[in-house]
């Protein structure tokens, strides 16, 4: 009999046991997955009513510049620091902040309200930030500065 335990089994065998119970879903996900409102996809083909692709396609090819432009602006930082980097790095971070922060809510936030009180204040807060960045840029050392500042520690 115990012998009968150690020898292994084919696996083919295993999997033939166990494979309709594992690919089941249990009763109680499947309930809940059905009250559930569908989830906003945005990388996904457009819905039916939800706007034009070609909308989509722009936001989607700026939001790819804006992080290339980043990649090219941290080295330019570094090798020519100047106002024109400074602002440069101020308009980039910021709009690369508030799409991140956007996609945020699109996966996360539910209800008409809560979505359009999430919005107004993620735009509330790209706006401070890019004023304090420009303030930050105009009345004292600026980012680059700063970084190299904080680097020298």
């Amino acid at each position: 009999m115990a012998l009968a335990l150690l020898r292994p089994r084919p696996r083919g065998a295993a999997l033939a046991l166990l494979g309709s119970a594992l690919l089941r879903r249990p009763a109680a996900l499947g309930a809940a997955a059905a009250r559930c409102a569908p989830a906003r996809d945005s990388h996904g083909p457009p819905r039916q009513g939800h706007g034009g692709s070609k909308a989509a396609s722009l936001h989607w090819t700026g939001e790819r510049a804006v992080s290339v432009l980043l990649l090219g602006l941290l080295p330019a930082a570094y090798l020519c620091p100047g106002p024109a980097v400074d602002y440069s790095l101020a308009a980039a971070l910021t709009l690369h902040g508030h799409w991140g922060l956007g996609q945020v809510i699109t996966d996360y936030v539910h209800g008409d309200v809560p979505i359009k009180v999430a919005n107004t204040g993620l735009y509330i807060l790209s706006a401070l930030t890019f004023a304090g960045l420009c303030h930050f840029n105009y009345h004292d050392v600026g980012i680059c500065k700063a970084v190299a500042m904080l680097w020298s520690l």
